[in-house]
């Protein structure tokens, strides 16, 4: 009995040191896996700045890693960002040199780890001055941007009048035979006239009145005319002599058209922001330069020939744009 239990505490023992030596050698490939694995440095890029509002995101910046540690450079976006994938066998934790260039800022090159972080870098402005040599500054004041979106409208395109006669004679007894009078004593006669507005256009606020004849011993059969519509029947029911009616109406179209818009951007610094809907059309912006209001229309490359300007998309499809200006401009 004893030497049963020592034989199944023998292998119970083998058992779990298999089991350990496996977890050992599972955790060990792990690891190397993960080392071997491609690392990809992630980040954004934006300008120097002691003050974080002036700290604007730089497009264009060209980013790579010194001693061929990476696939081809790549070049942040319009928000700053930059994806750059390192050279296959270059492990986690070893050391990197990230260099970034762009021509209208200071060359930087940053000694890291490769590792599984958000790298944030700041490049300094080559000049902080917004002059030139020889030349004044111009100065923008009062800068607004100016957009449309489609939107629908109702448009009053005329109007439409139109009489018409209910013959009846009056003092008949009705025996019955409709149409009667409402309180059926008298014989009527009921008639009615038809207006149609046209292709695209509606009839709005139409009425009937009984204008000419004993309108007392009259009643507006149509009373249908709350909802706007192409085509409108009046009807009018007479039990005495005859009588007049007028028709009124006023005609609509209602059609897509351009609604506009205007808004202010946020300007820190040397740049100014600003976000627009996703279906703005016609953006432009417009500046007081030199007592004079002018227009400049951006287009779709972006361009103003006093400062450069990009633009990124939300999730939520509206558009930010951001432009800074070129040397010789300051906002006022």
């Amino acid at each position: 009995m004893f030497a049963e239990l020592m034989s199944v505490a023998r292998k119970s023992a083998l058992w779990f040191l298999l089991a350990l030596i496996a977890c050992v050698i599972f955790a060990g490939l792990f690891s190397w896996r993960q080392h071997e694995k491609p690392v990809t440095i992630t980040g954004a890029v934006t300008v120097q700045d002691a003050d974080p509002r002036k700290q604007l995101p730089l497009a264009g910046v060209e980013v790579s890693a010194a001693e061929n540690s990476t696939e081809p450079p790549v070049k942040s976006d319009s928000s700053g960002f930059f994806s750059l994938k390192l050279r296959q066998g270059l492990r986690r934790g070893q050391a990197v040199t990230l260099m970034f260039r762009h021509p209208d800022y200071h060359p930087l090159d940053l000694p890291e780890f490769a590792g599984d972080k958000l790298y944030i870098v700041h490049l300094v402005p080559l000049s902080t001055s917004t002059g030139a040599p020889n030349r004044p500054v111009i100065s923008l004041g009062n800068v607004r941007i100016r957009y449309s979106t489609k939107a629908m409208r109702t448009v009053n395109v005329g109007s439409a009048a139109r009489t018409f006669q209910v013959e009846n004679v009056g003092n008949i007894p009705c025996k019955g035979r409709p149409p009667c009078s409402p309180d059926g004593k008298w014989k009527a006669t009921i008639a009615s006239v038809s207006l149609d507005a046209g292709d695209g256009n509606e009839f709005q606020n139409a009425r009937v009145s009984c204008i000419a004849g004993p309108c007392p011993f009259t009643k507006i059969e149509s009373e249908e005319f709350s909802k706007p519509r192409q085509k409108v029947t009046a009807s009018a029911r007479d039990w005495s002599d005859p009588a007049t009616f007028l028709v009124e109406a006023e005609v609509v179209h209602t059609m897509q058209s351009p609604l506009d818009h205007q808004s202010y951007p946020v300007i820190f610094g040397s740049a100014l922001s600003f976000s627009l809907p996703n279906d703005a059309e016609g953006v432009s912006l417009e500046a007081d330069i030199a007592g004079e209001t002018i227009i400049f229309p951006l287009g779709p490359e972006l361009f103003l020939t006093w400062a450069n300007c990009n633009a990124r998309r939300n999730q939520d499809h509206t558009s930010v744009y951001r432009c800074e200006l070129k040397p010789g401009y300051r906002f006022q």
